[in-house]
This record gives structure tokens, C-alpha cells and sequence, in this order.
């Protein structure tokens, strides 16, 4: 599928995965069907889809791939490109949330040591769902090269991915909306991640050419085009922009404050003093439901540390909303001045990320072209992403790459050259082909 000037996946991924599939289950090559899972970006909105709040996001042309065939019976047979052994259960297993599995047995999750969990997850999910499956998969996956654990969700990728393969082997017609729920039940209901839907929205909406904006509360959403894209295909022979992505070398949290629960935590608790205060105590504790003029009339009854959470989620919401007006209207430098903003509050007011990834993003702030940039994710590890003027691209990225090394020489070694700084376009939505 041509997107762009780039093609993702390109013939030679397809037929790695296919080939792999073959290899394993003894198939036609021609019977091989592919799952194709985008990474997204949220320019804006980040941290508050926990809280129903609105978001916005688009998917690049770098993802997953899961090539898979019906097993023809209850069995479930899983390698991948990038993690070692195989994962076997079955469909006709009931799956208990592993989050709560762990918990009873004192067990820490290790992400690569677990890879199959999503997969699990996807079952939990379906059966959860009501869908009834009668047949397996025999599968192979596979990432873009060294962006796992980078902060452009691989891990609703992953999940999506699963969910895809076991409807299309199992003749399931299930729509993007649905599937966005269905992935919410791995991370929530499976995982224990108390995260919201931006992800598994942006995965499953995004278009071309488009800003994905996704009310979290209501789950309505709109595609919004730039003005120099029409149809699929850019008016002007130039693109307005590139996107940037800069990674920090981290493949592991490296930070000694809370984690993504706790923060989830205290927004709730901040949205239940304020909804108490002004006579809504009755309301879920989530800040969607604390109007803006009851946040400014009571926030003086938060302390200290909540105080900054919702101040974070008021005045994200009010980015997304002018940010939407300003890439409407094709003003990219209003654009990225925001997505700036936006990172500068993940830091004060939400309190992610750590030393590298800050160094990263003031770096990116000061390279010759970009519009603006901030983290990709959490910020507790992998990538900040920036949108670049086209002209200034390959400047942008010498500087970052010599900066970067300046100040984290040890994490920059790791990283291999070029692959420090990766140019990515804009893609479309999951699908199976």
C-alpha cells in the first residue's frame, strides 16, 4: 500500500512475515494473511484520555506486522522477529486478567519475558466481548526495527494486531469503534494498565493526511485535513512537514517517581474533591466531569501535587481544541508552538519524563526547523517526537544527533548512527491484507 512517498510495508516485510508463516504451519504462501498495525503520534492531548478529556493523533508508516493463518482447530501457535520461543494456548481456554494473576502470586511482569500476553489478552477480550471463536492462529510478528519500547505505542499495535487476526480467522465482522473497545479490555481488564482509548483510536481511525480528534468522554471523533492535502495526495509538490522522531537510547523506565497508575490516581482524586466541592460529589471522579469554571472556582481547595495534575488536564484540553483550529488552517508555526506547551506541562504539571528525554526535547526546541515538539508516550522512556520544516530536515537532525551526544554520550553510543533520528510520514488506519 503506497502512502506517501514511502511504502510501508514494503514487499520485502510482507514477504519475511509470509515466508515465516509458511515456514512454521506448512501453508500456501498464498493463503497467508497479514495483520498491519501503525505506531501512532499524539501531537496533542497527552495525559488526559484517562480522563475523558480531548486528544488528537495520527499513525506513521512504521508498525506491526503479524502474518498468521487459521489453525483449524483450537490451537494458538506464536513466534516473533523480536523476542525468543514460542507461545502456544488455546482458544477454548477462559483467561483470567493477568494483572490480577500476578498480583496473587507476587509476580512483577517483565514485558520481554511475556510477549505472548498481549496475544492472551486478545482472547480475554473477544470472550469478554461475546465473540465466539472456533479456530486459532499459527503466527509470526514482527516490529519496525528499534522502535518497540520507543513511545509510539507498540503495545496497542500488538493488541490490535491479535484482535484483527483471531476476527478474520474466526469470520468476525467487527467495527473500528468496537475493536477500540476490545483493545481497551487487553490493557485495562487484562494488563491492569489504567490507561485511556487515544491509542487504540489513532490506530484504528486515522486517515491519511489527516488529525485524528477524539472526544475520550463521549468516543465521538472527526477527521481533520490539512489544507494541503487532498484526497490522499498533497495540492503542492512539497510536504509541509516532516515528522521528526529522536530517540533517547532508553528501553526501560529510568525514574524514581510514580508510574502511569499512580498518575491516573491522583487526577482522580483531584476531579473528586473539586466534583465534591461544588455539590457534584455523585459524579465519577474523572476531570472531563468538572466543568471549567467549577475547576477555576474551587482548584484552591487542591494540594500541591493535584493541583499541578489538573491544571495539566485543563489546560492540555484547551491545546488540543486551539491546535485543531491552527493545523485546520494549515498554521503549522502555531501548531508546533503548542505541541511545545504541551511538553513543557508533561514535565511541570503532569511531572513525566526523565533527564534524557528532557535534555532531548529542550534539544529538539532549539534545532534550526522545528515547529515544535515534545515527548512521544509516557516520557519515562524511548522518543520525542517534532514536526520540521522539509527544507531544514537533515540540519534538524545533524543537530539533534551531535547535541544528544553532548550530553548523554554513554545512552547516544547505543544508538546506531543514523538511526538516532528517523523521518516519518503520515499513514492510515490498521487493517488485514
Amino acid at each position: 500500500m503506497k502512502m506517501g512517498t514511502f511504502t510501508w510495508p514494503s514487499e520485502q516485510e510482507f514477504d519475511r512475515v509470509r515466508k515465516a508463516v509458511v515456514a512454521t504451519s506448512g501453508c500456501d504462501e498464498g493463503d497467508v494473511r497479514v495483520a498491519v498495525s501503525p505506531y501512532r503520534i499524539c501531537p496533542l492531548g497527552a495525559h488526559i484520555d484517562h480522563q475523558g478529556g480531548t486528544v488528537s493523533a495520527m499513525t506513521i508508516n512504521r508498525g506491526i506486522l503479524l502474518g498468521f493463518v487459521p489453525s483449524g482447530d483450537s490451537k494458538v501457535l506464536l513466534q516473533s522477529a523480536q523476542f525468543a520461543g514460542e507461545v502456544r494456548f488455546r482458544i477454548d481456554e477462559i483467561k483470567s486478567p493477568r494483572y490480577l494473576v500476578d498480583l496473587k502470586n507476587h509476580v512483577k511482569s517483565d514485558e520481554e519475558c511475556g510477549w505472548g500476553n498481549y496475544a492472551r489478552g486478545a482472547l480475554y477480550a473477544l470472550q469478554a466481548g461475546g465473540k465466539h471463536l472456533h479456530q486459532g492462529i499459527i503466527g509470526y510478528i514482527c516490529g519496525s526495527e528499534g522502535l518497540d519500547s520507543s513511545g509510539l505505542s507498540s503495545s496497542a499495535a500488538v493488541g490490535i494486531a491479535y484482535l484483527l487476526a483471531f476476527e478474520s480467522a474466526n469470520n468476525i465482522s467487527v467495527s473500528p469503534i468496537d475493536n477500540i473497545e476490545l483493545d481497551r479490555l487487553i490493557e485495562n481488564g487484562y494488563l491492569g494498565l489504567k490507561n485511556g482509548i487515544l491509542d487504540q483510536s489513532a490506530i484504528l481511525l486515522s486517515n491519511y493526511g489527516c488529525l485524528t480528534c477524539i472526544n475520550c468522554k463521549t468516543k465521538d471523533y472527526t477527521l481533520i485535513k490539512h489544507p494541503q492535502w487532498h484526497g490522499g495526495q498533497e495540492i503542492k509538490r512539497s510536504k509541509p512537514f516532516k515528522i521528526l522522531l529522536a530517540f533517547s537510547g532508553l528501553k526501560h523506565a529510568l525514574t524514581s517517581k510514580p508510574g502511569y497508575n499512580s498518575r491516573v490516581a491522583e487526577c482522580r482524586e483531584a476531579a473528586r474533591i473539586l466534583l465534591s466541592s461544588s455539590g457534584n460529589g455523585s459524579l465519577e471522579p474523572l476531570l472531563c466531569n468538572v466543568l471549567p469554571d467549577v475547576y477555576e472556582a474551587y482548584k484552591g481547595e487542591l494540594e500541591a501535587n493535584l493541583a499541578r495534575r489538573a491544571e495539566h488536564y485543563f489546560s492540555e484540553n484547551n491545546r488540543v481544541l486551539e491546535g485543531l483550529k491552527a493545523w485546520g488552517s494549515g498554521n503549522l508555526e502555531d501548531f508546533g508552538k503548542l505541541i511545545s506547551s504541551s511538553g513543557l506541562s508533561s514535565i511541570k504539571n503532569y511531572e513525566c519524563g526523565c533527564e534524557p528525554l528532557i535534555q532531548l526535547y529542550k534539544i529538539l526546541l532549539r534545532a534550526p526547523g522545528v515547529f515544535g515538539a515534545r515527548f512521544s508516550g509516557a516520557g519515562f522512556r524511548g522518543c520525542c517526537l517534532a514536526f520540521v520544516a522539509p527544507e531544514l530536515a537533515a540540519e534538524a537532525a545533524s543537530y539533534v544527533r551531535k547535541e544528544y551526544e553532548k550530553v548523554q554520550p554513554q545512552l547516544a553510543s547505543q544508538l546506531n548512527g543514523d538511526a538516532a533520528v528517523l523521518f516519518c510520514e503520515a499513514w492510515g488506519s490498521a487493517h488485514v491484507v
